[in-house]
Parts: C-alpha cells; structure tokens; sequence
C-alpha cells in the first residue's frame, strides 16, 4: 500500500485485455447514483439502523432485492457499459448482489474500498472484465474541514485494452445539508483532493485517458465542479437530457452527476475513444413520478413511505467506441 501525502491510498493497478482485432462496438460508460442501497444486516461500526428489518422504514429482504432488480433493469438499458460508477452503496456484498443479479455476473469485476462515513455508504467501480484488464486501484482520502464528520473516499481504477489505458475516479462529494453556504467548504475540500489527483496522474503521463465521474453535490456553475472541468471536458450539461437535469430539487432540474474526460480521451485514434457529444442522461418513462405536479424522479422511499422506485437521480452515460 503507497500512502500519498493528501490521503491518496494506492494498491495496485490495471492492463486490460484485447477484444477482437478489427471489429467496432459501441458501448458505453456510465455513472448512476443508486440512492441508499443498503442490506438488511446491522453494521455496528455505522449508522445504518435505517435501512433495518425492524426500522420505521422496515427495510427487508423483499424491498432490497426489488431494488437490486431495478437497478439491473436501469444497467440493461445504458447499452452495457464497459465501466459503471456508482455511488450511495453499503458495502462490497452489495455490489457483488448488483452483479449477480443481472446480466453482469460472470463477466464483470468488482473495485470497493470501505470509507469512512459515518453512515458507511461508498463509492464503486464495476467494470467489464473480458474487455478491460485492471492494473491498479486505489482512493484519495481528504480530510473535512474542523466540526465535520468524514465523507466518501474517491475510488478510483486504472484499466486497460490493448494500447488504451483508462484512469476512471467516482465521486460522491458532501452533501448540502445544511444549505449551500455552509456546505460548500467540505466541497471545495473534495475538489481540491481530485484535482491535485487529476494534475499528478497528467505531470506524469500527460497523455492519459481520464474518466471522472460522480454526484458532486453541486451544480456546474458553483466553484468546486469548475476546478474539475477547467482542465477536464464537461460531457454532461443541461443540454444531456429531457428535462435539463440529472436531479429535481423543489420542483427544480438541474445536474448533479458528471462525466468529464481528459482531452485526449476524445481525440485519440486507439482501441477504446469516446464518441464527441455523446454525453446523456437518461430519462425512461420507468425511472420517472409526479409529486406536487412535477415530474421528478422515482425514489425508492418518500420520507418514510416505500414507493418502491428506483432512486431520486436519473443515470448518465458517454458513448465509446471499440476497435
């Protein structure tokens, strides 16, 4: 384990496998915030007495495994992707559920570390693994600013297929609890970590393809996503989707989840590239409810009422190609 000076936790790293030698697939690569996907079991060193059998909500094995369904119903329709991000997960088993509970089991790979929020929910990576072969993964750890509790650790992976590597980071920046004045130091804290990331990974290989992803909590034009996509490609805006967002607030669409690529990912000519102007967010009639009149998204829980949706953000995707 390599400890970096701002937390970054490294294991170890990526160098993925061929896929055909002249054929073209498009797929895609995709981030989507699976809201609260917790298991049934009592974790002592968390907070997770919420999501418990015997809780208000009365989380139980019929309710996660609905929701384990649903989330595979939303990853069969993103046209497979290659890479998935996701956030708001407990632990590893859960994604391991994700995984066998669809189409994915057998075929894709698992990247988890266990952070340190207080509620114990993650951030993961699945990836194809007939197509990408994973050389290294690890975190970047940062610490809140004084009179904060600790937020989600950034995952990240590095894969590769045939001559392309690909650099693929998950966020879940803090929350806004609080209002956005208050809040937006612990954000500025997270970007400041990623970039510092973001900048070290290019002074040493300024030509790597680099995925950053994630719910950051904030919206394009606040402060901490601007110190991403000043040296990052947006690939995600208001113009990706239906309704001109990824998230509803009071009745109010705008984007909280992200994709950007590093410049080089779209121009470049090898085996893996990103399609120009592909970024979505994707909006099946499925993954929508009305409340209040508005259109929002199908939430697992409304309060405390079970809905029985399938999260309160909608998924994006950027289109690739594969040679």
């Amino acid at each position: 384990m390599k400890i970096m000076k701002i937390n970054i936790i490294a294991l170890s790293l990526l160098s993925l496998l061929s896929f055909g030698s002249c054929s073209q697939t498009d797929r895609t690569i995709a981030f989507y915030n699976i809201e609260n996907l917790f298991d049934t079991i009592n974790s002592p060193s968390t907070n997770d007495s919420e999501y418990l059998p015997n809780a208000s909500k009365k989380w139980d094995s019929g309710k996660y495994f609905e929701k384990i369904k649903h989330i595979n119903e939303v990853v069969a329709k993103l046209n497979s992707p290659i890479i998935l991000g996701l956030c708001e997960i407990e632990n590893e088993q859960v994604v391991r559920d994700v995984v066998q509970g669809g189409d994915m089991n057998g075929k894709y790979g698992i990247v988890h570390f266990q952070s340190l929020d207080k509620r114990g929910i993650d951030n993961a990576i699945i990836y194809d693994s007939s197509l990408l072969k994973l050389t290294s993964k690890g975190i970047v750890r940062f610490d809140m600013p004084e009179g904060f509790t600790p937020s989600r650790d950034i995952v990240w992976a590095k894969f590769k297929h045939k001559d392309t590597e690909i650099l693929t980071m998950v966020n879940h920046w803090p929350s806004r609890s609080g209002g956005q004045v208050i809040s937006e130091p612990k954000r500025l804290v997270a970007a400041v970590a990623a970039r510092t990331f973001i900048d070290s990974v290019l002074s040493a290989s300024p030509d790597m393809n680099i995925v950053f992803m994630g719910d950051l909590n904030d919206y394009p034009d606040n402060i901490a996503p601007k110190m991403i996509s000043s040296t990052l490609k947006p690939m995600i805006t208001a113009k990706s989707g239906k309704f001109g967002g990824s998230h509803n607030y009071r009745g109010e669409w705008n984007v909280l989840d992200y994709i950007m690529i590093s410049s080089k990912f779209s121009k470049n000519k090898n085996s893996i590239s990103v399609i120009k102007n592909s970024g979505k967010i994707h909006s099946y009639d499925f993954l929508l409810s009305t409340y209040k009149g508005n259109i929002v998204p199908f939430r697992t829980f409304g309060g405390k009422k079970y809905l029985a949706g399938y999260s309160d953000h909608l998924p994006v995707t950027i289109g690739i190609k594969i040679k």
